[in-house]
This record gives C-alpha cells, structure tokens and sequence, in this order.
C-alpha cells in the first residue's frame, strides 16, 4: 500500500503541480454469501478486499472540480460544482463526482477539488470497483470539508450517488462493506436496521485461501436483468400482502407458491433460503470463531439443518442459478470445476450476469484449483479468466 500511495501522489502531482492535500484508499469487496437480499431487506455477509481505489484530492480556490484517472482510457472531467447532477455527467465520473453532488444535496458546501484516481479492482467483475470509487471520494470530503459525516451517513451518501447518478439500482451491501470492514473479519449486515456485526474470518490461521475466479464477463447493475429482479420482488411483496421479503419465513413458502406464478415463487424462495444461509454462516463462524474444519464438517446452528460453511456456499449459487437465475455458462463452469478439483465450496459472488465467482480452498489447492479453472475455460473456447486469492481488509480510510 506504501507504494501505491507514493505513486498516487507522483500522479498528482505531475498531473496537476503540487502535491495533493492528502490521499484516501477505499477496498472493493467480495460478497462471502447473501445475494439480492439487501435490497429485500434481508441478510448479507459481506467482507471488503485487499484491493482497492486510491484517492489523491485536494481543494482549489475557484468552483471548479477536475477529475482524472490513472487508467488512460477514462477521459479527464471538468466542470463547474454547481453543475454537478444527474445527466450532466456520464461514464466513470458519475461515482466519484455523484458523491460530491450527494455531498452538496446535505447542505455541504462544495468548493473546487481536483481528483485523481487509481484502482486494481478488476471492472465489471462484480467485486465492487464502483463501491470503491465512491466511498474513497466519500471519506477524502468528509476530512478536507469538516462535513462530519458518520459511517452509516456516508454509505448512504455513496449508495445515493450509485442510485441517482449512475442510475443503478444498488442496495447498500456494497457501499457498507467497503466503509466499515475489518480484516480477518466478514461483517453481517443486516439490511432493515444497517446493523452490522464483525465475524471473524481468519482465512490464512485455518490454511484456506479464497480464491476469486473473474470470468471477464462483463456485467452492468443498470441492465434490464438486475431492474427485473428487483420488480419480481416488489411483486412478490405486494401478493403476499408483507413490507418486503424479509418477513416471509420458510414455513410460509407453500402458501406463497398457491399466490405467485411459478417464477415469482422461486425468487421468493431464493431470497428466503438465502437469508437463512446468511444466518447460519455467520453463527458457525462466530461460534466456532476460527475457519478451520469448519467448511467440511457438518455443524448444527440456528437455522434448520446441519451444513458446512462450503455446502451453504455452493447451495447459494445453485439458488442464484436455478430460483433467481442471475448466473451465465462461465459462472456455473468455474464453480464445478472449483468444487472437482479440490474447493470445499464455490459460488458466484456479486449481482451476477456475469463477473466473478469465488472458491473457499485449502491453501495446498489453491494452484491447482485456479489452473484447473484456466483450463477448463480454455477447453470451452472461453476468455480466459483471471484467478487470484482475497483477503478480508480494513475499510476506507486515509492513507497520507
């Protein structure tokens, strides 16, 4: 990270003439399991990433907000503050310029800034990078502006940003993982009262690796699959005559399949089966309080059965794949092949269409499970896809 932060100010500077104010770091995330149950006011395990979007701002004189990239394929943005709203800009800036308009929406005062921006969370790959860009933005203005702004305001502020400027449809999950993570720590995320609660994950002490699988199938939250969803779920909740998803429980599925068609019924029972797996992740992590053994035995919790955390990984991808059918050919091939070649669960992660699945393997799997998954894609004529291990980290914070 020392690195990364002294070549975010090199950048800076050679891009703008002086030294920044100051340089913030945001992390991507990976969704350990608790898929399209935030916006249904459900469960989710989330945990942020060591890798992440670096921030180097600092704040100008006049009215004026520029905006850069390190990646040469974003163009540089400039613009007036007050200009500064949905539809007057598009592309990668409406995140990190949607946090200074959702900034300005609370009454902050917003003066010139000059943003310069990196990151190494892969695009479209369903870890998050949009998060990323959001809340490193979020936390550089909350210091340099005095805005004052708690944690659970600033996601709030980001996931404003996502909704209204980049017009995806998010819930929080995202945005609260990459504010509030702990290494070695998942963070149950309870999505009606935005609770949050550490779960320990010490994956290296347990000799487990979790492995990210990007399958470079590119996915986009604004597209008509993840709006579809989500209308599927409101449609359910009105039917059945309950606040949101969150209320129906699983004892209550078989009157619900009598009132819904056949495709409402298993998007409903995706999001009630998932929260109970959500649930009972976290209590054997939290229970048992160490990673090890606990993917491959069998352990009795608050939620009706006995699973491993590896059993409850893969039973949500086939949820997600066959109820809430949100996953692709590449998602599905990269967990059969991680679960052959030696993973003890496997499951896509993010909001699916595409994007990255992930594996829980034994350290002394880890290369052979990725270059398995490498050729078997290679053998179906697929991209190849990027495999590379995670680690739970620390959320947002400055840097220098």
């Amino acid at each position: 990270m020392i690195r990364r932060t002294t070549a975010a100010a090199d950048a800076f500077t050679q891009r703008f003439g002086h030294a920044p104010d100051g340089i913030w770091a945001a992390p991507g995330r990976v969704n350990l399991i608790g898929e399209h149950t935030d916006y249904n006011l459900g469960f989710a395990l989330p945990l942020a990433i060591d890798r992440s979007t670096i921030a180097a701002v600092s704040l100008r004189t006049d009215s004026t907000v520029r905006a850069t990239a390190l990646d040469p394929a974003y163009d540089d943005v400039t613009l007036a503050a007050a200009d500064i709203s949905p539809g007057a800009v598009t592309g990668w800036a409406t995140y990190p310029l949607g946090v200074v308009w959702a900034f300005a929406q609370r009454g902050v005062e917003i003066p010139g800034l000059e943003l310069q921006l990196g990151s190494d969370v892969p695009i479209g790959a369903g870890l998050s990078s949009s998060a990323a860009l959001e809340c490193s933005v979020a936390v550089a203005l909350n210091d340099l502006l005095g805005a004052g702004f708690d944690l659970p305001e600033l996601v709030q502020i980001c996931r404003q940003a996502e909704n209204e400027m980049a017009g995806a449809p998010t819930g929080i999950l995202d945005q609260t993982a990459s504010l509030l993570g702990r290494g070695d720590h998942a963070l149950l995320l309870d999505c009606r009262s935005l609770a949050t609660q550490p779960v320990p994950l010490p994956l290296h002490e347990a000799g487990l690796q979790l492995l990210v699988i990007d399958t470079k199938v590119s996915h986009s939250h604004a597209s008509g699959g993840y709006s579809a969803r989500r209308a599927d779920c409101a449609r359910a909740v009105d039917a059945l005559g309950v606040d949101s998803l969150r209320d129906v429980e699983e004892g209550m599925l078989s009157e619900a399949r009598g009132r819904l068609d056949e495709t409402t019924f298993r998007r409903v029972r995706h999001v009630v089966t998932e929260n109970q797996r959500v649930q009972q992740t976290a209590h054997v992590l939290t229970s048992k309080g160490d990673a090890a053994g606990l993917a491959s035995a069998p352990t009795a919790g608050p939620v009706s059965g006995t699973a491993s955390i590896g059993d409850l990984l893969t039973a949500s991808h086939v949820s997600l794949r066959d109820d809430y059918e949100v996953s692709c050919a590449e998602l599905d091939l990269a967990m059969d092949t991680a679960l052959q070649h030696g993973a003890l669960g496997a499951r896509m992660t993010g909001g699916g269409f595409g994007g990255s699945a992930i594996a829980l393997v034994p350290e002394e799997a880890a290369e052979k499970v990725g270059t398995a998954v490498v050729n078997s894609f290679r053998l179906a004529g697929l991209k190849q896809p990027d495999v590379f291990p995670v680690a739970p980290a620390d959320g947002a914070r400055r840097l220098a």
